[in-house]
């Protein structure tokens, strides 16, 4: 015990360089009627109590104090909430609804998360084969060779339907469907970015096409297999696949100088986005993975077992998963997201059973160093790194606004 509390104290004097006082931090953000919630489990001191307080408080202050940030926060561990945080509007322009617990963010591509455990569970309850070929699902796909686990791992090699629906001169009065990317394939047949399965690129039409394979599989829509077999069952209520319908009531996204984003031509694609859910529905897809009530052990294993390395180094890719694995051995399991304005983290220590999420609506690149965040819970050795994998990663897709 004393050596963590002796780590922590190191941890926030890291975080600590040029910080504010943090009980006075917590008073003005009281009296912006935007509180941070501290309930560090009753078994933690107060001195480890006041060790989390400071150090994440001073992440915030320290990174968004002059940027600001519009959205929402919430840290975690054995399940227990120790920060949680919402500020700014749903509008920010506006200024008329301050954020609260209810509020649905756009996941952009954490959604994914929810796409491959999806399959996985499909895996699991017998229903399909990881190394099933697509022509079994799709009939003479123009792509031999390419299973279901190279489409969650991202070794299919598949065009990516952000570049090649433009460069195909798509109409963008039309909004396009899952089913208008399988098309397309067929129709334009644009070429492999390389060949089948034999490395890694991040691409959002494996997770599209993996959308299509659920419904295919169940005869349900995407939606309502997520809604019965992950939302309603761990009560995650405010959570939902976002569809035309629900336009008026979804959060809307602005970029950094409040340009507000309106629904545009790809906007309706799912599987590689479009899940909405708030920081404490996130908290409970988080707790999901330990129960052991919907997914085996030896699922959970094959979903955060590295298949591919992004390049040489840390960065590896589960199956649906992003994985840094520390030289230490240890390992963060995440995803991050953006889409238009928003910009979401989802990071998870199964080692430590502790959970970071920020969720935003106002495109902030700060939101993705929150992995420095991990070293309070480990020797994770990311509190002088950056986020650098989704912020890169943002940059490079900026052009055709894809997905993280």
């Amino acid at each position: 015990m004393k050596y963590r509390l002796v780590q922590l104290l190191a941890i926030t004097t890291i975080l600590t360089s040029c910080r504010q006082n943090p009980s006075a931090s917590l008073t003005a953000n009281k009296a912006k009627g935007s509180p941070m919630v501290i309930q560090v489990s009753q078994h933690a001191d107060a001195v480890t109590t006041e060790k989390y307080t400071s150090a994440i408080n001073t992440f915030f202050e320290k990174n968004f104090g002059s940027r600001g940030f519009n959205g929402a926060y919430l840290i975690a561990k054995d399940g227990e909430i120790i920060a949680e945080k919402y500020t700014g509007y749903r509008d920010p322009i506006l200024k008329t609804s301050q954020l609260g617990e209810h509020d649905a963010f756009h996941l952009a591509s954490v959604s994914k998360t929810f796409t491959a455990m999806a399959v996985l569970k499909l895996w699991q309850d017998g229903k399909l084969n990881l190394d099933d070929d697509l022509s079994l699902y799709f009939d003479k796909f123009p792509y031999p060779g390419t299973t279901l686990k190279m489409l969650l791992s991202h070794r299919s090699g598949l065009p990516n339907y952000t570049n090649f629906l433009e460069a195909y001169k798509w109409d963008k009065k039309q909004y396009v469907t899952n089913l208008d990317v399988l098309s397309c394939l067929y129709k334009y047949h644009p070429p492999l970015q390389f060949p089948t399965g034999t490395r890694f690129t991040y691409c959002n039409t494996n997770f599209a096409l993996l959308a299509l394979v659920v419904e295919k599989v169940t005869g349900k829509p995407f939606h309502n297999y997520l809604e019965e077999t992950f939302f309603k069952p761990l009560q995650m209520n405010d959570t939902y696949v976002f569809s035309q319908a629900d336009y008026e009531r979804s959060m809307p996204s602005f970029e950094w100088n409040n340009r507000k984003y309106g629904l545009e031509f790809m906007d309706l694609v799912y599987g590689d986005k479009n899940v909405y859910s708030t920081v404490r529905d996130m908290l409970k897809w988080d707790q999901a993975m330990y129960n052991g009530k919907i997914f085996a052990d030896s699922t959970l294993m094959a979903a955060f077992t590295g298949y591919s390395y992004e390049k040489a180094g840390h960065r590896n890719y589960g199956l649906g998963w992003r994985l840094t694995e520390v030289d230490n051995g240890k390992k963060i399991v995440y995803h991050n997201g953006w889409w238009h304005g928003n910009n979401t983290v989802f990071i998870r220590m199964p080692e430590e059973k502790a959970t970071i999420i920020l969720l935003g609506n106002k495109y902030n690149r700060c939101i993705y160093k929150a992995k420095q965040l991990c070293d309070l819970f480990g020797d994770y050795k990311q509190s002088n790194n950056l986020f650098q994998d989704a912020e890169t990663e943002g940059v490079n897709n900026m052009a055709t606004g894809g997905s993280q």
